[in-house]
């Protein structure tokens, strides 16, 4: 599914106008954005949360050369299903 097609369903579902739709679904992802940004966890009971990690550096390789190369430590947000999510999808 799209964003727009997210947005479609959103005015479907709420009743409202497709431009008020948007707005709401991109403060949701602005929100969010903002809050993993500043290194804060976003719970959702029942549906999930996102939060970042921490990945450390590390040796890789090179696929066609062969040659080792440093793979530098970086954050990654990371998404973990709630209990909600995960019976409403088996």
């Amino acid at each position: 599914m799209t964003k727009a097609e997210f947005v479609a369903k959103v005015t479907e579902k709420t009743g409202s106008t497709k431009a008020d739709a948007e707005k709401a679904v991109n403060a949701f992802l602005e929100t969010v954005t903002d809050a993993l940004k500043a290194s804060e966890k976003v719970v959702f009971t029942g549906f999930g949360s996102f939060e970042v990690t921490e990945r450390a550096a590390k040796e890789g390789r090179n696929p066609q050369t062969g040659e080792t190369i440093h793979i530098k430590a970086t954050k990654a947000p990371k998404f973990k299903a709630g209990k909600g999510l995960k019976d409403a999808v088996a």
